[in-house]
């Protein structure tokens, strides 16, 4: 089984009245005060992995479906750490690789790329779209969790958008993996 592996591009300065084009300054490593901020921790971290000082350091992502809408994608760890320069700044760059095979205590962790557990931003969209943002169940907005129908451990594909809904957290919990 191939191990699903992305590059994930590091946090833009804050936006403050001082920066407030972020997306054209360097991305930091260290905040004023000389701590290294979450890149720099990402950095350390890595770098660490690669030179045998410690295992890889294990984290959860998230996607941004659409501003406050993110989206869990598993646990992946973090083996390698570099600056590129990008048109006019740096940014930092970190390979991340899929948790196969480790349970995370809360969230399901993607098995494989394609076809798998993780459903396609462009499905999760779709789904966001045709339920209105909303519990297919009860119509709540809060806590809600892309849901395979039927679930993916019993054959559900994460690729059609008619085998996924939108649940609240008490709809989803409830189901666990029934078909609802």
């Amino acid at each position: 089984m191939k191990e699903e592996c992305f590059i994930y591009e590091g946090h833009n300065e804050n936006k403050t009245a001082v920066c407030k084009y972020p997306e054209l300054v360097d991305q930091p490593e260290f905040t004023k005060t000389g701590k290294p901020t979450e890149n720099g921790k990402f950095k350390l971290a890595a770098l660490a992995y690669k030179s045998n000082q410690q295992s890889p350091e294990r984290v959860r992502v998230y996607e941004k479906i659409k501003d406050g809408i993110w989206s869990y994608n598993g646990v992946f760890h973090l083996e390698d750490a570099w600056i590129e320069q990008a048109e006019h700044r740096k940014v930092f760059k970190f390979t991340l690789t899929a948790v196969i095979g480790e349970e995370d205590d809360s969230q399901p962790v993607p098995t494989h790329p394609n076809p798998g557990r993780m459903i396609p931003t462009s499905v999760k969209r779709e789904v966001w779209k045709r339920d209105n943002g909303q519990c297919a169940q009860c119509g709540s907005t809060a806590n809600l969790h892309f849901d395979h129908i039927i679930p993916w451990s019993k054959g559900g594909s994460s690729t059609d958008i008619q085998n996924i809904q939108l649940l609240c957290a008490a709809h989803n919990l409830s189901k666990s993996d029934g078909i609802m």
